[in-house]
């Protein structure tokens, strides 16, 4: 039995050798930001397919497989769902059909606004994703780093905030796997996902507290292993010295240009 959560591919790296991969992670973290605007400011359905059409295209610029676009929404499709379910049965409007054995009303307004929230979602989704597959949890932190280290003198530490960012994100497909691994030890001793809602519910229970002592314990022992090696985190050098290139100021300021293009189309078109 296959698990519903390993084609979750957020906060796992992906390495090609592709354009996206080269640039920047402060341009690609910057780039990323701009477009998760250009995602929310987006007020149609057919910019957002638009949008998304452009995800595609950097998925196919990345040299990255469309099996892991389509993986991604099959695994959060329940959210899609629960999304265009919420909107149908409680946004007032005209009446589409009616179901005639509940006799509950079935608005186009809804449908329409569960749709285009179900398509945002996806277009956040996906956004992040091509963020986590083209960058190391190593770049995502000196990138961090480097881009809020400005904000030292209001007493931000640049690289404590950095670097617990990139844990939190290195840990999500390791959790995943942890996730995987419970559940089918759970199956294996007689439990059964596949019953009813409620039941899900109450079964969902020897899985999610495994889990929480698992983080923990992870968690635990990370702490130590760091505090064995007297890290602190201050007066820490790198290895690799980030510079931008001529594709990176390039690459930036495509992005600028396409939330300006984003937000006119939303508010003049």
């Amino acid at each position: 039995m296959t698990s519903p959560l390993k084609d979750i591919t957020l906060g796992t790296y992906a390495y090609r050798d592709s354009v996206v991969h080269k640039l920047d992670p402060r341009t690609k973290l910057l780039c990323c930001f701009l477009f998760l605007l250009a995602a929310v400011f987006i007020k149609n359905i057919y910019s957002l397919l638009g949008y998304l059409f452009f995800i595609v295209l950097l998925f196919l610029i990345a040299k990255l497989n469309l099996k892991i676009f389509l993986g991604n929404i099959k695994t959060f499709s329940w959210l899609f769902i629960l999304t265009i379910g919420f909107h149908v049965f409680f946004t007032k409007g005209r009446i589409l059909f009616c179901i005639p054995v509940i006799n509950v009303n079935i608005y186009s307004e809804g449908l329409n606004k569960g749709l285009f929230y179900s398509l945002r979602l996806i277009a956040l989704i996906l956004t992040a994703n091509i963020l986590t597959l083209t960058t190391s949890p190593m770049e995502i932190t000196d990138g961090i780093e480097r881009l809020i280290r400005p904000f030292k003198i209001f007493g931000f530490h640049s690289h404590e905030i950095a670097m617990m960012f990139s844990i939190s994100l290195r840990f999500i497909p390791i959790l995943i796997e942890e996730s995987d691994r419970i559940r089918k030890a759970q199956i294996s001793r007689g439990s059964n996902f596949q019953n009813g809602f409620t039941k899900k519910i109450r079964q969902l229970m020897p899985l999610i507290i495994p889990l929480f002592l698992s983080a923990f314990r992870r968690a635990n022992d990370l702490a130590y292993a760091m505090d064995a090696r007297c890290y602190t985190g201050t007066g820490r050098t790198n290895y690799i010295v980030l510079k931008l290139g001529t594709k990176d100021i390039a690459a930036f300021f495509f992005a600028v240009i396409f939330l300006g293009v984003a937000i006119y189309v939303s508010n003049f078109l």
